[in-house]
């Protein structure tokens, strides 16, 4: 895996971007994300099922495309502890095909730069250059 970079400034300034992260979702990941997360919808592993309640193929669980976006800010901080508050809305599956998979991938930049040491970074991931995630937003610790 290549290093990624982490932030050097001192204090982050609104407008400031996060290194992109592109993911290669595969169905193998879905695996063993559902074994990890205990959530074994059969949405996210059989495409029988999946096409049978109006999905075009199986679709990656929400929470480990949330969790991706999330890998991009802790890498960046360069410390997990340091992220305070995260949060996102779902607004389009991302579908991983059999053999291809699905390429998410995710950008963030510093919205807000507050008074309390913290800043929120606004977060965007797509797929299929969709948007996957809406209101995804990071409150982290700065300094």
């Amino acid at each position: 895996m290549a290093e990624r970079e982490v932030m050097t400034k001192p204090r982050p300034e609104v407008g400031d971007e996060l290194p992109a992260l592109s993911v290669h979702v595969t169905r193998e990941q879905l695996v063993r994300y559902a074994g990890a997360s205990l959530d074994f919808n059969p949405i996210h592993w059989n495409e029988r099922f999946a096409r049978s309640v109006g999905l075009p193929d199986v679709i990656a669980h929400g929470m480990l495309t949330m969790a991706l976006g999330g890998r991009m800010i802790t890498d960046w901080l360069g410390d997990p502890g340091r992220v305070v508050e995260y949060g996102v809305r779902f607004t389009r599956p991302v579908v991983v095909a059999d053999d291809a998979g699905a390429l998410v991938e995710f950008t963030g930049k510093v919205g807000e730069v507050r008074d309390d040491g913290t800043a929120r970074i606004d977060i965007t991931a797509k797929f299929e250059g969709k948007t996957v995630l809406g209101r995804a937003q990071a409150v982290v610790r700065i300094n």
